[in-house]
C-alpha cells in the first residue's frame, strides 16, 4: 500500500495558478475552506437511453452527499453509454466495445486534466464496468467502483422473464411454437424497471468480478438498482473513498496478478459471460499486470462452476443475491484454497478479512449457490480452445452442454444479418458449424455481438446441435455450441477468413481444439489467393478504433505498444 501523501488537487490551488484557479471553484460555490479537502470526481453514466443507467443519478447523489459529509469536494461529470441490448443486431452495436474505450478515456481524462484527488464511478451497461475500471486503473487516484444494480424480473404465465427471453421467444415464433400473442406480451413484459440484465450476463459478471477484485464493496455487486440498499451502498462507497484518499490506497495497489485471478476464479464458479476475457485481459493491461488468455484456462481446470445461475443455468441475480451474494461464493472459494484471502481491497481490508463473518456454507433449501462437493459442473465454463482455426486462441462457453464436441460442414456468411436469416429461413441443420466472420476488432469494426443468431438457435431447439464460431463477441445472455473471440480474426487474415461452404471443422472443449479439417498445401493455397478486404469507415471512432485496437486475444485495446514491459505483480 502506498504511504499518505499532500493531495494533488492542492498543487492546482496555490502558488502562480492560486487566483485564477480559486476563481474558477467560487463560481462553483466553494469557499476558502473547501480547499483543504480533497476534490473526489463522481464519474455518472445515468442516461435515458437504457434501462441499465436510467436509475444511477440517485446513487451519483447518495455518493455525493456522502462525500460532501465525509469532507470531500464531489465533482461530477458525464461518461457515455450504449445499450447493447438496443443496439443488438443493427449496425449500431459495432459501437459497444468501441464505447469501452471512450468511457476509459472520459474518466482518465477528466481525474487527470482536473487534478482530482480520488474517483467514484458508477455505472450499469454492460461496457461502463471494463471502461470506468480502465480509466480508474490509468488514471491511479484512489478510487471506488459503483454498480448501478441489476434489474428485477418480468413476469408472464409463470415464468421468470429477462431480455434474452425475448430474443429466444423470436427463433420459437419463426419456428411456429409460439404464438405472435405470446411474443408480444413477452417483449412488453420482460424489463419491468431501471438496472442492468438480470442474469449472470456481461453487467453482472464484471460488477462480481468488481467485488472479487476488491474494487466495489462487499454484496453491492448483485443489488437489485430499485432496492434502498443500493443507494445505501452508493453512499457507502462515498464514505470508504475518502478514507482510501486518506491511505493513498490506489486502484494499482488492490488490481494485483493476484487479485485479478481471484475475480477470473469468481467469473469461473458463478458461469460468467465470455466477455469476462475480453474485459478481464484489458483492464489487466490498463494495470501493468501480465496477464494472458492461456492463464483463463489455468484458473478454469482448477474451479468448479457452483452457482445456478442463467444463461445456462435457472436463476437471476437477485436470487444469488437473496441467497449469500458474491461474499457465500468467495467464501467457498477462500476454504478450499481457490482465492487468495490476503489481497487487499479498497476498504483496506484483506479480503479474508471481508469474509470472516460470511457463512462457511450457503442458506440450506436453496440450489443457487451449491458446495465445491454439489458443483455444477467440475470444472470452468469457458474454455480456451486454439488449432488452425485460432492460432492466437478463442473462447468457448461449454456450461449447459450435453457434449461441448462435434466435427461438422461448415455454414459461411461473411455478416450477421444473413446468418440470422438462414436460421430464421429454416436453412441452418443439426450438425451444421455456422461461421460468422469479418466480425472482429478490426473487421466488423468493433466487435459485434452475436446474440440475435444464438437466441434464434435456441429457439430453433438446435442450441446443442449447431456450433457457431466467430471472430466477434457473445452476449452474456449467449449459450449453447458458440465460439467467439476467434484469433487471429478474418480482417487480419486469419484462418477463418480461408473456410469454404461445406469445409469440415472440429470444435472440441474436451481437447481445446478448434480447426478446420483440411491440408496445410490446401490453407496455403486459399491463403495465398486470398486479399484483405477494403476497411468499413475511414473516419470517426470506427475507424479510429479498427486501426489502433489489438486483437482479440489481447483485449483489442487501443494503446498496446511494442517495447512496454508489465509490471510483474
Amino acid at each position: 500500500m502506498s504511504s499518505p501523501k499532500r493531495l494533488r488537487s492542492a498543487n492546482i490551488t496555490e502558488g502562480v495558478a492560486r487566483a485564477p484557479n480559486r476563481s474558477m471553484y467560487y463560481a462553483l460555490g466553494y469557499t476558502d475552506a473547501d480547499f483543504k479537502n480533497p476534490m473526489v470526481g463522481i464519474a455518472n453514466g445515468q442516461s435515458t437511453i437504457t434501462p441499465c443507467n436510467s436509475g444511477l443519478q440517485p446513487l451519483a447523489d447518495a455518493a455525493a452527499k456522502a462525500i460532501k459529509e465525509a469532507g470531500g469536494n464531489p465533482q461530477m461529470f458525464g461518461t457515455p453509454t450504449i445499450s447493447d441490448g438496443m443496439a443488438m443486431g443493427t449496425e449500431g452495436m459495432k459501437y459497444s466495445l468501441i464505447s469501452r474505450e471512450v468511457i476509459a478515456d472520459c474518466v482518465e481524462t477528466c481525474v487527470q486534466g482536473q487534478w482530482m484527488d480520488g474517483v467514484l464511478v458508477i455505472g450499469g451497461c454492460d461496457k461502463n464496468m471494463p471502461g470506468g475500471m480502465m480509466g480508474m486503473l490509468r488514471a491511479n487516484v484512489p478510487s471506488i467502483y459503483v454498480y448501478g444494480g441489476t434489474i428485477l424480473p418480468g413476469h408472464y404465465k409463470g415464468q421468470d422473464l429477462n431480455i434474452v427471453s425475448v430474443f429466444e421467444a423470436v427463433g420459437e415464433n419463426a419456428a411456429g411454437r409460439m404464438s405472435d400473442e405470446d411474443l408480444r406480451e413477452i417483449e412488453m413484459r420482460a424489463i419491468p424497471c431501471s438496472g442492468a440484465c438480470g442474469g449472470m450476463y456481461t453487467a453482472n459478471t464484471m460488477s462480481s468480478a468488481f467485488e472479487a477484485l476488491g474494487m466495489s464493496l462487499p454484496y453491492s455487486s448483485t443489488m437489485a438498482n430499485v432496492h434502498e440498499e443500493k443507494l445505501e451502498s452508493a453512499a457507502e462507497s462515498g464514505r470508504v473513498l475518502l478514507k482510501a484518499i486518506a491511505l493513498d490506497l490506489k486502484p494499482r495497489d488492490i488490481v494485483t496478478r493476484r487479485s485479478i485471478e481471484n475475480a477470473v476464479a469468481v467469473i469461473m464458479a458463478t458461469g460468467g459471460s465470455t466477455n469476462a476475457v475480453l474485459h478481464i485481459l484489458a483492464i489487466a493491461h490498463a494495470a501493468e499486470v501480465e496477464w494472458t488468455i492461456d492463464d483463463f484456462e489455468r484458473v478454469r481446470l482448477r474451479v468448479p462452476v457452483i452457482c445456478n445461475l442463467k444463461p445456462s443455468g435457472e436463476y437471476l441475480a437477485v436470487d444469488i443475491h437473496k441467497a449469500g451474494g458474491i461474499p457465500q461464493v468467495m467464501k467457498l472459494l477462500l476454504n478450499a484454497g481457490l482465492i487468495d484471502g490476503s489481497c487487499i481491497t479498497i476498504t483496506g481490508q484483506t479480503i479474508a478479512e471481508v469474509l470472516a463473518d460470511v457463512p462457511d456454507v450457503p442458506p440450506a433449501g436453496q440450489d443457487i449457490i451449491r458446495t465445491l462437493d454439489k458443483a455444477l459442473y467440475p470444472q470452468g465454463h469457458l474454455a480456451i480452445l486454439k488449432g488452425n482455426l485460432a492460432v492466437d486462441g478463442a473462447v468457448a462457453k461449454i456450461t449447459g452442454l450435453k457434449n461441448p464436441s462435434m466435427t461438422g460442414p461448415a455454414r459461411v456468411f461473411d455478416d450477421e444479418q444473413s446468418a440470422l436469416q438462414a436460421i430464421l429461413d429454416g436453412q441452418i441443420h443439426a450438425g451444421d458449424v455456422m461461421v460468422l466472420r469479418y466480425l472482429g476488432p478490426k473487421g466488423g469494426p468493433g466487435m459485434p455481438e452475436m446474440l440475435a443468431p444464438t437466441s434464434a438457435l435456441i429457439g430453433e431447439g438446435l442450441g446443442d446441435s449447431v456450433g457457431l464460431i466467430t471472430d466477434g463477441r457473445f452476449s452474456g445472455g449467449t449459450w449453447g455450441m458458440v465460439v467467439g473471440h476467434v484469433a487471429p480474426e478474418a480482417a487480419m487474415g486469419g484462418t477463418i477468413a480461408l473456410v469454404q461452404e461445406g469445409d469440415s471443422i472440429t470444435i472440441d472443449a474436451h481437447k481445446h481444439l478448434l480447426q478446420v479439417n483440411l491440408d496445410d498445401t490446401v490453407l496455403a493455397a486459399r491463403r495465398a489467393a486470398w486479399t484483405a478486404p477494403e476497411p468499413r469507415y475511414f473516419r470517426g471512432v470506427q475507424a479510429k478504433f479498427a486501426f489502433n485496437c489489438s486483437d482479440a486475444s489481447t483485449g483489442a485495446v487501443l494503446d498496446l505498444f511494442e517495447g512496454r514491459e508489465v509490471r510483474r505483480v
